[in-house]
């Protein structure tokens, strides 16, 4: 990957919890991703492609989570291309005990398999004590009473040599589980879960991915056919795998100021492309401000309404029917053709 060129980059970013038809369950945006790296390296937030015991990534995907996202287009990181990090897996001390050897049964299985570097594991001192709800208008959010034990030890692991963190805090079961299940509802624990590695990514400057833990109940795989976007979430009773492998390779984050020629800069960014009706957010707005093209995919709805009709710079965003057309209106960019 290290020797690909990133001259011509694109990003593709599907916003975890606010209910995209397309990215809002369990790795569904994979093949939508993958479409994509066909034409050129493309940066993605984990949610896209994070799909329980399997991982969507491949090679030309560089997997960085959303705030550092917000970092690098707002030119204040630069991601350098890596392979084979040593991840550090935290653990909150809410977990329990049979629950925590499922994800330690779980962690040692992908170590086995994969040759992971598996730098160790640490146990929160305190209970991390996450909260989550859906807000209006049906946005999956939440929030953290305890980040401090989160980046304790957090700290620790990267004494160990770590380079980047798989985050597991407890979750209650979800009332609103159902919905997300059977009905095209809402993540209900996606909210919360950006809350934990964007702190984590703001206070340290490394990969950071989170996956939920439930109580014991979860830990028996059920019978239910469930939507086919979530269904990698029905097979499994720990998540913990797709996060490992997406940050195995995930780009390490760069200080603007210490970057090199080679590392990759927000100016490379040749397109961004993002659902319909969710265009409000930073890489957005430093897209605009930077003149990087804006391809809008009218299939990938949200619970959101900011369009660019609504936001008044319809004449400035790309409308593209499917993720199939903008990946041939990718191409065309690649050859030089703008629209």
């Amino acid at each position: 990957m290290i020797m690909n060129n990133y001259d011509f980059t694109a990003a593709c970013i599907i916003p975890t919890g606010i209910g995209a038809s397309i990215g809002g369950f369990a790795g569904d945006a994979s093949p939508y991703i993958n479409l994509l790296s066909k034409v050129c390296p493309v940066i993605t937030n984990p949610n896209s492609v994070n799909a329980a015991i399997f991982s969507g990534i491949n090679d030309m995907v560089l997997y960085t989570e959303g705030y550092a996202m917000d970092c690098f287009f707002k030119g204040e990181l630069a991601l350098r291309p890596s392979l084979h990090n040593k991840t550090g897996v935290l653990f909150d001390r809410a977990i329990p005990q049979k629950v925590l050897n499922a994800h330690i049964n779980t962690l040692n299985a992908v170590k086995t398999t994969y040759a992971m570097n598996i730098a160790d594991y640490e146990i929160t001192e305190n209970n991390v004590g996450v909260e989550f709800y859906i807000s209006e208008p049906g946005i999956s959010t939440g929030r953290v009473n305890n980040p401090q034990t989160l980046l304790d030890s957090a700290e620790k692991l990267l004494d160990k040599g770590a380079k980047a963190i798989a985050v597991i805090c407890y979750f209650d079961i979800p009332e609103q589980d159902d919905d997300y299940a059977l009905n095209s509802g809402v993540d209900p624990v996606g909210g919360a879960e950006a809350i934990i590695s964007h702190f984590l990514v703001r206070e340290l400057k490394v990969p950071v991915a989170h996956a939920p833990a439930f109580n014991e109940s979860e830990l028996t795989i059920k019978g239910e056919v469930v939507d086919k976007r979530a269904a990698a979430e029905y097979i499994t009773p720990t998540f913990l795998p797709c996060i490992l492998k997406g940050l195995y390779n995930a780009p390490e984050l760069i200080d603007i100021n210490r970057a090199k020629v080679t590392d990759i800069t927000v100016e490379q960014v040749k397109a961004l492309i993002m659902p319909y009706n969710c265009l409000g957010g930073v890489p957005v707005l430093a897209a605009l401000e930077k003149d990087i093209p804006i391809i809008a995919v009218e299939e990938n709805s949200t619970v959101l309404n900011v369009t660019a009709e609504s936001l008044g710079i319809g004449d400035k965003v790309i409308k593209a029917n499917n993720y199939k057309e903008a990946a041939g209106l990718l191409l065309a960019m690649k050859n030089g053709i703008y629209f």
